[in-house]
C-alpha cells in the first residue's frame, strides 16, 4: 500500500517478547529512522513530515505504550522497558524524539550505542523540569509546580487538562491557532490515551534527568528547538548540546513546541542534513 506521496506503508510486525503488540508503522525505504512522539499523542502526529522523510528513509513510527494503537499494550511507560521493546523490533537506526519522546531516544543512545547511529532531539531536553534544590544549576527547565498542577488536573479534569497542555504546546507558534487545531484533531484520532499512562508520562517528564549521559554519547546528536517554544526553553537545548560531543544545535525561528506542524519542510531539512552527515557511509541513502 502507498500513501499519496507514493511512499510505501507497512504496519510493523507485532513480534514477540517485550515489544509484543507495540504498534510500529513503517513508511518509505532507505536508512532506518525511528520517530517517537510526545506526551498524550501518537505516531500520527508526524504526518506532516512524512512526504519528505519517507522519500529518503525507512521511517518507523512508534505509538508508545498506552497511546494510540498501543493503548492496550501491557508495557509500562518506563525508559528502559520501552527502549528495550522498540530496539527488539527495529534495525539499527537513527532515533528522533519529540518532547517526551526525546527522553526515550536519548536513553536509547546512551544505553545502546551499538543500535543507534545518530540521535535527534526535537523540542526535547535531558531534564524538562527545574529541581527544587536551590543548588541545582539547571535554570531553564519548567517549574515543578506547573507539572504537579497537571498531575492534579489529570485526576480532576482529564479532558480539560489535556486541552491546557495542548494550548501550551501551540503557544508561541506563528500559527498558534492552527497548531492547536491540529493537535486537538490528532489527539484522539487513534483513541483516548489511558489516564494512568498519562500520569506516568508526566512523572517521567518531572523526574528524569539524563544530563549525566550527555558527555559520553558516542554518536552525533542534533538538538532542534523552536525559538518560540514555551514548554522547552531553547536555551536548555543549547546548554544540553554543549555537554554532548559531536553535537549540533539549530532552531526553527518561528516555531513553537511542535514546529513540524507549521514548518514541516524546515524541520525535515534539518533532519535530512544532519542524518546525511551523521550516518555511516555504508548506510547512507544513494543520491
Amino acid at each position: 500500500m502507498t500513501n499519496r506521496s507514493g511512499a510505501r506503508m507497512r504496519a510493523g510486525d507485532p513480534g514477540a517478547g517485550p515489544g509484543r503488540g507495540l504498534h510500529i508503522e513503517r513508511r518509505g525505504d532507505g536508512p532506518p529512522l525511528v520517530l517517537l512522539h510526545g506526551w498524550a499523542m501518537h505516531g500520527g502526529v508526524f504526518t506532516p513530515l512524512l512526504p519528505r522523510l519517507a522519500r529518503t528513509f525507512s521511517v518507523h513510527l512508534v505509538d508508545l505504550p498506552g497511546h494510540g494503537r498501543s493503548r492496550d499494550v501491557a508495557l509500562p511507560l518506563a525508559l528502559e522497558t520501552v527502549v528495550e521493546a522498540i530496539a527488539a523490533r527495529v534495525p539499527r537506526a537513527s532515533w528522533c524524539g519529540w518532547s517526551l519522546g526525546g527522553l526515550f531516544a536519548l536513553h536509547a543512545a546512551a544505553t545502546r550505542p551499538q543500535a543507534v547511529d545518530a540521535v535527534a532531539l526535537l523540542c526535547a531536553s535531558p531534564r524538562f523540569v527545574r529541581g527544587d534544590d536551590a543548588r541545582d544549576d539547571w535554570r531553564y527547565g519548567m517549574s515543578p509546580e506547573i507539572f504537579r498542577d497537571f498531575a492534579t488536573g489529570l485526576r480532576d479534569d482529564y479532558h480539560g487538562t489535556l486541552d491546557r497542555f495542548l494550548a501550551l504546546e501551540a503557544f508561541g507558534s506563528d500559527d498558534a491557532r492552527g497548531d492547536l487545531r491540529a493537535l486537538r484533531t490528532g489527539l484522539f484520532a487513534r483513541g483516548e490515551p489511558a489516564a494512568h499512562v498519562l500520569a506516568d508520562g508526566l512523572a517521567l517528564l518531572e523526574t528524569t534527568d539524563l544530563r549525566a549521559a550527555l558527555p559520553s554519547l558516542s554518536m552525533p546528536s542534533l538538538w532542534l528547538a523552536g525559538r518560540r517554544d514555551r514548554l522547552v526553553d531553547p536555551r536548555a537545548m543549547r546548554a544540553a548540546a554543549a555537554l554532548a560531543p559531536r553535537s549540533a544545535f539549530a532552531q526553527v525561528e518561528h516555531g513553537g513546541h511542535a514546529p513540524f506542524l507549521t514548518h514541516a519542510d524546515e524541520v525535515a531539512q534539518h533532519l535530512e542534513t544532519f542524518l546525511a552527515m551523521s550516518a555511516p557511509s555504508s548506510r547512507r541513502a544513494p543520491p
